[in-house]
């Protein structure tokens, strides 16, 4: 029953390891891991939320593979058929500064990790960005035949290819352009500071320009290759074709219609996390590119730019958010009509890949014979995700405040886990959930 990622050695279908890939990134060096200390992540966590006995297995999988990767904070949800079925936390974290109520340890504040608590979601904000430009086709405001250089007015002289990247090419990661070959420009901060002789930190003008000026690598509709620069160029549509900033328009037309109001973009800082946000945790620390100060940082806090990130990687939510957000692709709502999802999930034109899968809009996607699994994960330093819609009617979702890193266990097993616990389950519940939380 379980969804699969294919081939272990990659996620951009080019040969890139997924473990250089969870190790990438300019000037990074290993440091002390932050967050809980080993001997206290090793112990069974503090949980909260609620566990029906019938769904015993997947709560028992996410203690496990916590335990043995000494993941400090961790949420669980299982929904079936539009309904929450489970909602669970894992750990506790510190709010930097604060006292008064909570798990208290001298002056510093434990807070225990709530099924609501915020995390960092990285690429599991794809499919939300894919939502929201389907939206905006839906409302006949965009095409997805419009070229990129229509929309945001980009020029094609460093190479007229750019004039074949679509949007729908962007939502499909079909544009053009190859991490492993140029790298990838959400990443690269220093380089774009330096070539194009502006201060940290740099914006997505900063980027776009860098990006704009040189040649892709490769036909644009040739090949599928994950992109994280052609998601951030939907973000831009969206705020040019609405009018709004990205956020706000995810969040009028894309939360609020389906009763999510936590969901936000996150920030680079600790100091700048809301109370309700966990702490991350990594061994890598980099060169900062928030500011001009040269300093070394904890990779997940300044190491990189979150507000850069907002529409390929950006956002903060809860798992019970996005099991509830993963409801709009069930059926037509008050967000997409069953056109859109079905654009949402059609095969791309390079049609599905060696694994039977193909990468939708935001979506990972396989026949499973009667409907469509759909899956994708999140990655970036401190926070790993994972959440898939699969038979059945049932969804999940599990995020960790930690990613593989080098001398970790695999992080991709969180899937046949889940997926194992899911085909265990002999008789489903039926209370909801739901109202506990939204």
């Amino acid at each position: 029953m379980f969804v699969t990622w294919g081939p272990k050695v990659t996620t951009s279908m080019t040969g890139l390891t997924r473990r250089r890939l969870l190790q990438a990134g300019a000037g990074v060096v290993p440091a002390l891991a932050l967050g809980a200390s080993p001997a206290r992540a090793a112990a069974v966590p503090i949980v909260s939320g609620v566990v029906p006995a019938a769904l015993a297995g997947f709560d028992a999988a996410v203690k496990k593979y916590v335990t043995e990767r000494q993941i400090s904070c961790a949420q669980l949800t299982v929904a079936r058929k539009g309904k929450i079925l489970l909602a669970r936390g894992y750990g506790t974290y510190t709010v930097p500064g604060a006292s008064g109520t909570g798990l208290q340890r001298g002056a510093i504040r434990y807070m225990r990790v709530q099924p609501t608590s915020l995390f960092r979601v990285a690429s599991l904000s794809k499919h939300i960005t894919s939502a929201a430009i389907m939206r905006l086709v839906q409302d006949g405001k965009l095409s997805l035949s419009a070229p990129v250089t229509t929309v945001l007015g980009l020029s094609a002289e460093a190479d007229p290819r750019l004039e074949q990247v679509t949007v729908l090419r962007l939502m499909q990661h079909l544009g053009g352009w190859d991490r492993a070959a140029s790298k990838d420009q959400l990443w690269i901060d220093h380089t774009i500071s330096a070539t194009l002789d502006v201060p940290l930190p740099i914006g997505h003008a900063d980027i776009i320009r860098y990006a704009t000026a040189r040649p892709l690598d490769f036909d644009p509709g040739s090949k599928m290759v994950y992109s994280n620069y052609g998601y951030m160029l939907l973000g831009r549509i969206i705020e040019k074709v609405s009018g709004m900033s990205y956020e706000s328009y995810v969040k009028q037309k894309l939360l609020a219609p389906v009763g999510i109001t936590r969901m936000r973009l996150g920030r680079s800082l600790r100091a700048e996390s809301p109370a309700s946000e966990v702490g991350y945790a990594s061994k890598y620390t980099a060169k900062s590119v928030v500011d001009t100060s040269g300093a070394v940082v904890p990779y997940p806090y300044g190491g990189f730019n979150m507000p850069n990130q907002d529409a390929n990687g950006g956002w903060l939510a809860s798992a019970v958010d996005l099991v509830k957000f993963a409801m709009i692709f069930d059926a037509a709502g008050p967000v997409l009509n069953a056109a859109s999802i079905a654009k949402i999930f059609a095969k791309p034109e390079t049609g599905v890949n060696a694994g039977g899968a193909w990468y939708g809009g935001g979506w990972w996607v396989r026949s499973n014979g009667s409907g469509l699994n759909t899956w994708h994960n999140g990655s970036m330093p401190g926070t790993f995700s994972f959440l898939a819609r699969i038979q059945n009617g049932v969804s999940y979702c599990a995020v960790f405040n930690r990613r593989e890193e080098e001398g970790t266990p695999d992080f991709d097993s969180i899937d046949p886990l889940l997926g194992k616990a899911a085909g265990a389950v002999t008789t489903w519940p039926t209370t909801d959930l739901t109202p506990n939380y939204f």
